[in-house]
């Protein structure tokens, strides 16, 4: 899948409340620091998984199904398997009047959930990671990809 900058920045300036669909509350995950980063730089982030249902993660309590999430949600953000993708990207479309984006992370990729959701005119960014996006048109990238905060003075 190729998208153009524009299309990517256009997605990341509009949005406002994401819901991260499969979060972690432990720290090393990678669900948890993309949740933790987009929160750092201003969105709304409200977590989605059953198994941490009511925890407080970033100010928002975790839900334990879309259907509970506020319909002010204008992107989901998708850290589950791709086979799981059409079901969740059919009850987003059916539960939320402001769903934007759907957004799948990276290795997650389904075709069909994509044509579902574009259908609806919601906009699909597939194997792809917010938080890496959102350094990389900002300029926030270091060597490696990654922004580790770690500024060393062997480089």
């Amino acid at each position: 899948m190729s998208y153009s900058d524009a299309y990517l920045k256009d997605i990341l300036n509009r949005t406002k409340v994401i819901a991260v669909i499969g979060v972690s509350l432990n720290p090393v995950r990678p669900s948890y620091y993309v949740a933790r980063y987009l929160s750092l730089r201003g969105y709304r982030v409200i977590g989605v998984n059953p198994g941490h249902s009511g925890a407080m993660l970033f100010g928002e309590e975790v839900r334990s199904s879309i259907t509970e999430l506020p319909g002010d949600v204008d992107m989901v953000d998708i850290f589950r398997r791709s086979d799981a993708v059409p079901g969740i990207v059919e009850e987003a479309l059916a539960h939320l009047p402001g769903l934007r984006t759907v957004w799948m992370q990276i290795g997650v990729e389904s075709p069909e959930a994509a044509a579902m959701a574009e259908a609806q005119g919601v906009d699909v960014v597939m194997n792809r990671c917010p938080k890496i996006e959102y350094q990389r048109l900002n300029g926030e990238l270091r060597m490696g990809g990654f922004n580790t905060g770690v500024i060393s003075s062997k480089l």
